[in-house]
């Protein structure tokens, strides 16, 4: 509340109160914009006429600088013009002195009224727009998987005729009359990069079938150290362009558990690679194992930015985003718990502003009776496996390639 008359100021101010709207308190149009400036209002009341800054030039920076602001105009009888004036510059209504501390009261509630309404209306603007975006990446992702099966299927096809026929020509290049053939060495070891380069595409589609089909996983004796030394390779392209440092604490347990591997990697990369969109230029990620009572703990902490108290409570609800949308889908960490309480376990945040965020992850031990089906437990291996191989042909065509 804004007005040069103390007396009338703090009399209005104690009868508010008494109604339940305690006012903050500003003595000219100058200490106003500066209160606002450091505390944001819901709601001004101000008066028009006043030394210095007057109320309606208050009233033009106040919806300079934050326009869904609500103002009231306190008038005399004799400038109700300057109240008509300042409803035409955005004010949400005007009073004429002397006023009667009901009427005020009932103003101040309706303009708070409306300013809610608007919060709620942009939120639910917003809330909707995400949702827009999420079934567009959605739709996307859809497409995405049906595009990669049919193309996959397609490329088996022929892929299937130069298998046969690389086969048929490694049979014509062993036969005996082929032994003294000058060109022999030459087409062999031209054949062997052809059945190289059809092993490649073989595994590329395999992997490409693989990660768009649904999985449907079991638990298998998994190698937890291992997997979480994976993880943070898989990662590792995320922090081109910053300086980042990676601190392995998983020497004094062994890390192995009875889980879904995954799933779990799943929840690792995506711990992963939050803890790396934090860092802006340069910092530490530290992961963790230890086990005690029957459970592991990998911790994942990060130097970054942190977050704000008033999300910590929110960062697990579906679509909830601090990152740009084309940063993360707000997903990550609601699927990730829902992973994590599908495999027994708990996940857990701790974080501050400026300083950075720990994400905890407990899941049992389990005993290898618990599981009712079992994989191999070199199963999630062979992806990362067969990837790496993938990188190492890279290498041969381009020597091939090169030479």
């Amino acid at each position: 509340m804004v007005d040069d008359e103390a007396d009338f100021l703090n009399a209005v101010s104690r009868r508010l109160e008494k109604r339940g709207i305690p006012p903050v308190l500003a003595g000219s149009g100058e200490d106003g914009l500066a209160l606002l400036a450091e505390t944001p209002m819901d709601v001004v009341v101000l008066d028009v006429k006043m030394p210095g800054m007057g109320g309606l030039e208050a009233l033009r920076r106040i919806k300079d600088s934050w326009p869904d602001m609500e103002v009231i105009l306190l008038t005399g009888n004799v400038s109700a013009a300057d109240g008509v004036e300042g409803i035409k510059q955005g004010a949400f209504d005007y009073i004429t002195k002397p006023i009667e501390i009901d009427h005020l009261a009932g103003k101040i509630r309706q303009a708070w009224d409306k300013r809610r309404r608007k919060q709620e209306q942009e939120e639910q603007r917003q809330f909707q727009e995400k949702m827009e975006q999420q079934m567009t990446a959605m739709d996307r992702l859809a497409s995405l998987g049906t595009l990669s099966t049919g193309v996959a299927h397609e490329i088996n096809n022929p892929l299937a005729m130069m298998r046969e026929a690389a086969g048929y020509m490694r049979l014509v290049l062993e036969k005996e009359d082929m032994v003294q053939w000058p060109g022999k060495t030459g087409l062999a070891k031209g054949l062997e990069k052809i059945e190289k380069g059809i092993e490649r595409i073989r595994r590329i589609t395999h992997l490409l079938l693989g990660f768009v089909r649904p999985a449907d996983h079991a638990c298998a004796r998994t190698d937890v150290k291992e997997l979480v030394s994976e993880s943070i390779e898989l990662v590792t392209k995320e922090m081109q362009g910053k300086q980042i440092a990676v601190d392995r604490k998983m020497d004094d347990t062994e890390g192995v558990a009875w889980t879904d591997p995954y799933a779990l990697r799943q929840v690792m990369i995506n711990l992963l690679t939050n803890a790396v969109h934090a860092i802006q230029r340069e910092g530490t990620i530290t992961v963790s194992l230890s086990e005690a009572e029957g459970c592991l703990a990998i911790a994942v902490s990060d130097t970054g930015v942190g977050i704000p108290g008033e999300n910590l409570n929110k960062i697990f609800e579906p679509f909830f985003s601090t990152k740009p949308s084309d940063k993360g889908t707000g997903l990550g960490l609601y699927v990730s718990r829902g992973i994590v309480e599908r495999l027994d376990g708990r996940i857990g945040v701790k974080s501050a502003v400026g300083r950075g965020t720990t994400f905890t992850v407990e899941i049992p031990v389990c005993r290898r009776g618990d599981a009712v089906e079992c994989v191999d437990e070199n199963t999630c291996d062979e992806i990362l496996t067969k990837i790496k191989e993938i990188g190492g042909d890279d290498e041969d065509t381009r020597k091939s390639a090169g030479g």
